[in-house]
């Protein structure tokens, strides 16, 4: 399967989705375990790609989105953004919702 295809496979069978350094259980970089923990505090299950172990998708994912850093967060297959932005929606509280809203649509 061409890469692109992967990523696209991805996206649509995962509503929330964090392309990362690392795990959620072992973050490689401070970005990224900032993001599972704002990620984790909305209470919902969320699916994660560790780019460490794919270089071929590191780099396509950085073409594919237009986004040139990790960690990247994707809701309903639409880049969200990275650290900054999925922390400053966690203050606000519009990344819970956001999630919810994701996570409760692919299970109806």
């Amino acid at each position: 399967m061409d890469i692109n295809a992967t990523i696209k496979t991805q996206l649509e069978e995962n509503p929330v989705i964090l392309y990362m350094k690392g795990t959620p259980q072992a973050p490689q970089c401070g970005f990224s375990s900032r993001t599972v923990q704002a990620l984790m505090s909305c209470g919902e299950r969320f699916a994660f790609v560790n780019i460490l172990d794919n270089q071929e998708l590191r780099e396509a994912l950085k073409v594919y989105s237009s986004w040139p850093t990790y960690p990247q967060l994707y809701v309903n297959g639409e880049l969200v953004g990275g650290c900054d932005i999925v922390l400053e929606m966690a203050e606000s509280g519009e990344l819970a919702k956001v999630v919810k809203a994701a996570v409760g649509e692919a299970s109806a």
